[in-house]
């Protein structure tokens, strides 16, 4: 199938964990993928402070531009991606913070990102949250459980070891691997785990 017919929605919110959307925005983009990119407030002012961004646009995010990508208002629900007629491959929340996680279990849709996740969930998109929080409360664990339960997919940003990461951004990649594992995406991460 040509990786351009159906995009893949990548919601940014305000959970710590800018890192892992640029590193997982750029190696999608890099991969001839379409995105589209919704962002929350704090998502932005998340970005601007781990990433230390004055702006927040393609070119700024990744250090390129690319008519590949596509930033959505996420006060918009006149977008397209509000619509389960817009057809998407996936939509990858990274990093989820238990607030948009708490939403999007509770069926909330009143932003274009909880929109989407909605629209994902109830066409049997795939779905998944990059959940970037802790500890976990009851409810996170209950929210966590709903949103299993309703097809979506929880991943937590927790980096793996046993491939001896060597800098933080071996860590990023042990992340951005198991999304790109979980989109069925093709990748050379050293995110396996060999005896």
């Amino acid at each position: 199938m040509n990786k351009t017919i159906k995009p893949i929605i990548i919601g940014i919110t305000g959970a710590s964990g800018a890192v892992y959307a640029r590193r997982l925005v750029d190696l999608l983009e890099q991969a001839g993928y379409v995105l589209d990119l919704i962002i929350t407030d704090p998502g932005r002012r998340l970005i601007q402070q781990e990433l230390q961004l004055a702006d927040i646009g393609v070119e700024s995010l990744l250090g390129r531009s690319s008519q590949r990508i596509k930033i959505h208002a996420n006060d918009n629900l006149f977008d397209p991606l509000a619509s389960g007629s817009a057809p998407t491959r996936a939509m990858v929340i990274c990093p989820c913070s238990s607030h948009s996680l708490a939403a999007i279990a509770g069926g909330l849709a009143d932003t274009l990102l909880l929109r989407a996740a909605y629209v994902s969930l109830k066409q049997r998109r795939r779905l998944v949250l990059v959940h970037r929080e802790m500890p976990l409360t009851c409810p996170d664990l209950d929210n966590m459980k709903r949103i299993t339960l309703a097809g979506g997919i929880i991943c937590p940003a927790a980096p793996a070891f046993y491939h001896r990461p060597g800098s933080v951004a071996d860590l990023v990649d042990s992340v951005v691997g198991r999304v790109l594992d979980l989109l069925e995406i093709p990748h050379e991460l050293p995110v396996r785990w060999t005896p």
